[in-house]
């Protein structure tokens, strides 16, 4: 290949037709997801609330692959395949012999990868007779998708989005207004669990969590009108970003390459495991030596400072329990400007190769991050948004150490999105005012002791 090229694109043709799904090829059965109520076992009935079937069969299937639905992939060839691209300006400047790859998703019409899981999720749901969807947002990303996603299905679309995120970012609320969403700021007095929330802290910033209760609260008492749709964590939404990783097999292929280091950042999990899980049984059975690294912020370091136990999804407790490594339903992270990666949790699937060893995890304070997307905003010329800054961040990290190891080594990573809305975040930065934010141990320690008893 040509030490010219940069970019390695794919024909619509060869959109991936099937999801790829894990399951089948993890080293050990995930554990069961529980009833938040019984904390027995949860059936498709108990989901029934929340959740189409299809997509209930498809978070528990042992089917290796799973074929995309063609209104799915019509609507795919709005922005897939992405492209992927050699990073070459930025090798350069970081003077480093490694050969970096990036798939970048933020050329969907949402601005980042979480399209690749509401298109499904809504089309499902509309096949299924649904009215509308509900659903919690954090920097507005997941958000976005799911009310372009009901647009195009028809479906309605009511948003919780957490509070400071809400402040942080107006375009990305008014975005989904224009795709015809309704969006709340969270903790909001609509619900229940966000007015006791309020009822004790009225000046709550608000996280992942409480809107999660809310759009759940919302949707469970809808009495069938709507469902909810989750952006991350589950096992069916990893599967739909496998897209990703799938595309990007092929594409290193057109480059002659394979990676040695796979980056991703990691809230819930969803673009790292759209980028990492099909490359996984090149690792697990296929003796590949590749190294997987998740990124997280230093202020909501779950893998790197949880604890692997079964928690709640959300904040109130009424969202089912999933074993994974969670900080406690109860944190609350500062309003960090990784919108999209203050999640207390972890998705079982991620969580579960962590236990094993099989992927590593990095947690990076905000002004590194920062650092990093300046460096390669400057370099390659698109602005990425905060949270796959802290993959480009741990991206630098292994470029310099293959410089300092005097060796050649392949790191791909994901950019999940551009920060085109996230302006407000690189101002602070550039005047001086962003600082980096380490979770006491003694505040951790307190949001662990509340997780629940089985």
């Amino acid at each position: 290949m040509s030490d010219s090229v940069v970019r390695f694109d794919l024909p619509q043709s060869q959109i991936p037709r099937q999801w790829y799904n894990v399951q089948p090829d993890l080293p050990r059965p995930l554990p069961p997801v529980l009833h938040p109520g019984t904390h027995q076992p949860v059936g498709p009935d108990d989901l029934a609330p929340l959740f189409p079937m299809a997509l209930i069969m498809q978070e528990v299937s042992q089917e290796r692959h799973i074929d995309i639905p063609d209104e799915v992939r019509e609507i795919y060839k709005l922005w897939r395949p992405t492209p992927l691209l050699r990073a070459r300006r930025l090798e350069k400047a970081l003077d480093t012999p490694a050969h970096i790859y990036y798939k970048y998703e933020g050329a969907s019409p949402s601005g980042s990868h979480k399209l690749n899981t509401a298109a499904p999720q809504a089309y499902y749901n509309k096949a299924e007779g649904g009215h509308g969807l509900t659903t919690e947002t954090g920097a507005g990303q997941w958000g976005t998708a799911l009310s372009q996603a009901c647009s195009f299905f028809g479906l309605d679309c009511e948003v919780y989005m957490v509070k400071v995120s809400y402040q942080q970012k107006p375009y990305r609320r008014v975005m989904m207004q224009t795709y015809g969403a309704n969006v709340y700021a969270s903790p909001s007095d609509r619900t229940q669990s966000g007015r006791a929330i309020l009822a004790k802290n009225p000046d709550s910033t608000g996280s992942l969590g409480i809107a999660i209760s809310e759009a759940v609260e919302m949707a469970a008492t809808s009495g069938g009108k709507y469902k909810y749709a989750l952006g991350s964590v589950l096992n069916h939404v990893f599967m739909h970003q496998t897209v990703i990783g799938l595309e990007a097999i092929q594409q290193l292929e057109l480059a002659g390459e394979y990676p040695d280091v796979i980056v991703g950042c990691a809230g819930g999990g969803s673009n790292f495991a759209g980028i990492v899980l099909p490359f996984l049984p090149d690792k697990l059975k296929g003796g590949k030596d590749i190294r997987i690294i998740a990124v997280e912020p230093l202020s909501c370091p779950s893998l790197t400072r949880g604890k692997y136990a079964y928690d709640f999804g959300d904040t109130a407790g009424v969202a089912p329990m999933v074993k994974m490594y969670t900080l406690g339903h109860n944190f609350v992270p500062p309003p960090v400007h990784a919108g999209g990666l203050r999640y207390h949790g972890m998705g079982s699937i991620i969580s579960d190769l962590y236990d094993q060893d099989i992927i590593e995890a990095q947690a990076i304070p905000q002004t590194e991050t920062f650092q990093a997307a300046m460096t390669f905003a400057r370099s390659e010329g698109i602005v990425p948004a905060p949270e796959p800054s802290h993959a480009i961040a741990q991206v630098i990290r292994e470029a310099r150490a293959a410089k300092e190891a005097g060796e050649k080594r392949v790191i791909l990573f994901n950019l999940s999105g551009h920060g085109y809305f996230d302006m407000a975040a690189y101002e602070q930065y550039l005047s001086g005012g962003l600082t980096d934010y380490a979770q006491p141990e003694d505040e951790i320690a307190a949001a662990i002791a509340e997780l629940p008893t089985l």
